[in-house]
């Protein structure tokens, strides 16, 4: 049941990396440029409330116990990347964690 629960999650990732890199595809065609749209301006305008208690929880809980470079260096990187890169990552790894172990027999 939870490996359904996660292959689930990752192929709603890879719909939304889908979404993300035809947004960005349009985008570019009407801007006759290449345009890519960053995880953080996407989770802004889908949920600003959301992306601030990611930050306050990651400064309160996170910090306290790793150290203060989460934040900054890392996690600001991420939000930097192009939203259908980040999504299709997130929904490849959780596939592959969620697959079917095939097991091969001894006696073959």
């Amino acid at each position: 049941m939870f490996t359904l629960f996660v292959r689930l999650l990752g192929l709603f990732a890879i719909a939304g990396a889908v979404v993300g890199l035809v947004i960005d595809g349009t985008k570019s065609i009407a801007a006759s440029t290449l345009t890519l749209t960053p995880l953080g301006q996407a989770w802004f305008a889908f949920d600003p409330a959301s992306l601030t208690a990611l930050q306050s929880a990651v400064a309160t809980h996170v910090e306290v116990y790793v150290g203060p470079w989460v934040w900054s260096p890392v996690i600001q990187f991420l939000l930097t990347l192009p939203t259908w890169l980040v999504l299709g990552a997130l929904g490849a790894f959780l596939l592959l964690a969620g697959r079917r172990r095939r097991y091969r027999s001894v006696v073959a």
